[in-house]
């Protein structure tokens, strides 16, 4: 099957965890979603506002080493950067991406309403397999399939999934999921990512039913 070796700017919502040090971290965490929504949905070059929005999610990291929802959010900011600077030399930023998710979803077995797990799914779909990277079809597909049961209608999990299932040419099932996509209700604070997503689900449906 081709790849386009391509990595996915995703919009993704997230979970807040309560702890003592709540209030600081749902600041913290809408912060970087309300920065990482303005960047990724405005044109123009990204890389470097990306770059420096990742240094910020890996202090707080540092601070809060057990907060999922910015594990989360740092994978999430990390596979937009490496999407958006493409090529081999983006695998570290994938890598980084990669290794926050799978924490993230080590401490919330739920992977954050499932979030964590469209992002590793897309990522597993994405990056180049073999000795160069770490990508495998068989796992992003497991990971689609968590966050399949855990949001079934997100708007994200089945835009990706019906591009992952386009690329193993599966045209079937892959319209059935650009509907759900195209179908999906948006989340109140994820609602122009949300859209972008739900515009790119209509021209890919389009594009297999035409």
């Amino acid at each position: 099957m081709s790849k386009r070796h391509a990595f996915p700017a995703l919009a993704l919502g997230v979970s807040l965890v309560f702890s003592p040090l709540a209030v600081a971290q749902q600041q913290e965490v809408a912060e970087l979603r309300r920065q990482w929504e303005r960047i990724t949905t405005q044109p123009g070059e990204q890389g470097d506002a990306l770059a420096a929005l990742a240094e910020r999610a890996e202090t707080l990291v540092g601070e809060y080493p057990e907060a999922a929802e910015l594990l989360t959010w740092q994978g999430i900011i990390l596979a937009s950067e490496a999407r958006e600077r493409g090529g081999l030399g983006a695998l570290s930023r994938a890598r980084g991406a990669r290794e926050a998710l799978e924490r993230a979803v080590e401490l919330d077995p739920q992977g954050l309403n499932g979030s964590a797990y469209v992002t590793l799914g897309a990522l597993y779909d994405r990056v180049p397999g073999g000795l160069i990277g770490f990508g495998d079809d068989d796992t992003a597909e497991a990971m689609f399939q968590r966050a399949l049961a855990i949001r079934p209608q997100g708007i994200d999990v089945n835009f990706y999934y019906a591009e992952f299932l386009v690329e193993s040419g599966r045209q079937d099932e892959a319209i059935a999921h650009a509907r759900r996509a195209l179908e999906g209700e948006t989340r109140g604070e994820r609602q122009a990512s949300d859209e972008a997503l739900r515009t790119q689900a209509r021209a890919l449906l389009r594009r297999l039913e035409g």
